[in-house]
């Protein structure tokens, strides 16, 4: 089954964007009716961060997640398929390069945001020297063969993988290798500090970011990628200002306090998909 998908998806990487994009858009309504266990998901992260939102509302929102969702993976056929030119045409640089392109050490915060891979491509297309990513492995040998041919294709990347520890991932930053980094994701209570995240006050938190940058120097530069008709835009920010601090909480906390913003901009491209609210503190029960 692994096969006939990968084959399918250099199938689509011929066809025009808008087809591909239409095809996704039958994706996520497919997704949308038959993953009736990830919808639950997405429901409840929803009415978590977003009670202002009528029930008719948040179902709106929910379904054009599902849409958003499955066109960039559709997407992914060109990304990792089509001709390096036609990928660098699709991917639209705005923003702050120069913080980018500045010398010395430097972690790229990337959030989960559905044009996720294509902001990676897009950065390992734009950086001069390798850029390191941090990966989770792949459950099937034949498709994650499939995701890191497709994800390295640029030569650029340098991958590590999260169960290999964070040791050498610092290392490589002290080295001077741009670290792209999505720490926005619930991985556990051995791994989270809990602060406020969309409204929900005790959220678990991993406080990887200003943690790397504490002990490297780094500059902390936020990308953020945003589904466009024409492809993606992928958005450099200036620098966060006086990051890290002495503060890890407080750290932590304006690292939400800033990615909430941003998604209140385009709220139906974030992951809702994942479950961000598993990790609860001591004694409050499981809200999925």
């Amino acid at each position: 089954m692994a096969h006939v998908l990968i084959a399918l998806m250099r199938l689509f990487a011929v066809l025009p964007l808008s087809w591909v994009r239409a095809l996704g858009h039958g994706l996520g309504w497919v997704l949308w009716h038959g993953a009736r266990a990830r919808r639950h998901i997405v429901w409840v992260n929803l009415g978590l961060c977003f009670p202002e939102l009528s029930p008719a509302q948040r179902r709106v929102l929910a379904y054009r997640h599902f849409v958003a969702f499955g066109q960039s993976v559709l997407d992914r056929a060109w990304l990792w398929h089509a001709p390096l030119a036609v990928v660098r045409a699709r991917l639209h640089w705005t923003g702050d390069m120069p913080a980018l392109m500045a010398p010395g050490p430097l972690v790229i915060f990337a959030p989960h945001f559905v044009g996720l891979d294509a902001g990676g491509m897009a950065v390992a297309l734009q950086m001069p020297e390798p850029v390191a990513f941090i990966f989770v492995a792949q459950s099937s040998p034949v498709v994650e063969q499939w995701v890191r041919s497709g994800r390295e294709r640029t030569n650029n990347v340098k991958p590590y993988f999260r169960h290999k520890g964070m040791r050498q991932i610092l290392a490589g930053l002290k080295r001077g290798e741009p670290l792209h980094l999505s720490p926005d994701m619930d991985f556990g209570r051995e791994e989270s500090i809990f602060v406020p995240f969309m409204g929900v006050p005790q959220t678990a938190t991993m406080p990887s970011l200003p943690r790397m940058a504490r002990v490297t120097g780094a500059r902390v530069v936020p990308v953020v990628t945003r589904m466009t008709p024409t492809g993606y835009s992928i958005e450099a920010h200036a620098p966060l200002d006086q990051f890290p601090s002495e503060d890890l909480v407080a750290d932590t906390r304006r690292m939400n306090q800033w990615l909430e913003g941003y998604i209140r901009t385009m709220p139906e491209q974030y992951h809702w998909v994942h479950r961000r609210f598993k990790t609860r503190p001591e004694g409050e029960p499981g809200v999925y």
